[in-house]
């Protein structure tokens, strides 16, 4: 019997209508202006943490085999075909890949500079969320619960 913490999954999911308003703002407003790159890097780095988290939620409630990196979080619940067809896989690679340089080396990130996955990113923050719905939905069955 798996333990899959449904409501701790769709609270973190329910992160991304926020982060994908940062990510738009920043992108539709921007200027090069610190304000504006520390709402895109603080949008970028929130959005691994999402993604990461829910993937370790799955791993960790369906007893798939240990994540030994963020990466391997990714790879992980691709290969449990948790993403479907969405073709998103190596758009999450990209973006776990991104950790390091938001987290550790902070300070020699390039605030200045409108990262590519901004514009992009909440397309596919969409689909993560609902690929991880179905996949839930098809596993345990409809509804929250646990």
């Amino acid at each position: 019997m798996y333990y899959v913490n449904r409501k701790q999954i769709e609270v973190i999911l329910e992160q991304i209508p926020d982060l994908n308003e940062g990510l738009a703002h920043a992108a539709s407003s921007w200027d090069g202006s610190t304000l504006l790159g520390l709402v895109q890097e603080r949008c970028l780095h929130l959005a691994v943490e999402v993604v990461t988290d829910v993937g370790s939620c799955l791993i960790d409630g369906f007893i798939m085999r240990d994540a030994g990196s963020y990466e391997d979080i990714i790879s992980i619940i691709h290969e449990e075909k948790v993403l479907g067809d969405s073709g998103i896989y190596e758009d999450l690679t990209s973006l776990v890949a991104l950790r390091k340089p938001l987290v550790q080396d902070y300070f020699v990130w390039e605030r200045r500079e409108l990262h590519p996955m901004t514009r992009t990113l909440p397309d596919i923050l969409e689909k993560f969320a609902c690929e991880v719905r179905r996949y839930l939905d098809q596993e345990l069955g409809s509804g929250v619960t646990g």
